[in-house]
């Protein structure tokens, strides 16, 4: 890893812990830049503020998100296997942010912020999710009805986005409740997608496809 990519790591890291043990208002650029062992300076160069820093914790998740989950997808052709796969190798990688979660979720449900999952700021890590999530698709032998293939990627990290709320709110010991979650409605999505191949059920599903098209559209 270049220098600086290894310092701006280093930045997003402490900067996470802090949020995590001081809370997120309470923690400061300075107080950040002294904890990595920068200067104030070069904090800023990296990240020109505290909303900069999370959206760079966004992308380094979805970076290791990516690493760990594409070996878990090889040789795998089941599409529930490989999506429950990948969103219980999220719930991992996340788990040490569990605390830090509930904090900055406030910020991340104004969708004015740059910190929502919708927003243009957050169009690298949202990308690289949609990306994999494709990936899970296109690998799967599932046969699904054409147009709701071309939208389902989308559908898929919207429905993570789910699993990503309930888990900021999730209370239970290692936050064995989102897990269940996952374990549980995947199948049912994996049915559901299915049925899309049948006739019967296709202008439900291109209705669906055609709902997700316009609503990714911008005015």
């Amino acid at each position: 890893m270049a220098k600086s990519e290894e310092t701006r790591s280093l930045i997003v890291a402490t900067a996470m812990r802090l949020f995590t043990e001081n809370g997120y208002d309470r923690t400061t650029m300075r107080a950040i830049a002294a904890e990595a062992g920068v200067s104030v300076g070069n904090a800023y160069y990296y990240f020109s503020s505290k909303e900069q820093l999370v959206q760079g914790f966004y992308d380094e998740i979805a970076r290791r998100h990516l690493a760990a989950a594409r070996p878990l997808l090889e040789g795998e052709p089941g599409f529930a296997a490989r999506l429950k796969a990948v969103l219980l190798c999220w719930l991992d990688i996340a788990e040490p942010y569990h605390r830090f979660g509930t904090q900055f979720f406030v910020n991340a449900a104004d969708p004015e912020s740059p910190l929502s999952p919708f927003s243009d700021d957050s169009s690298a890590a949202r990308e690289a999710s949609i990306g994999l999530m494709r990936e899970v698709v296109d690998g799967s032998d599932v046969k699904l009805d054409p147009e709701l293939r071309a939208q389902l990627p989308q559908l898929l990290w919207l429905y993570q986005m789910g699993v990503v709320l309930f888990w900021v709110h999730d209370r239970s010991a290692g936050t064995k409740r989102s897990r269940m979650l996952v374990e549980r409605s995947v199948p049912l999505l994996a049915r559901l997608a299915a049925l899309s191949r049948l006739r019967v059920f296709r202008p439900v599903s291109r209705e669906i496809a055609d709902l997700i098209q316009d609503l990714a559209k911008r005015d």
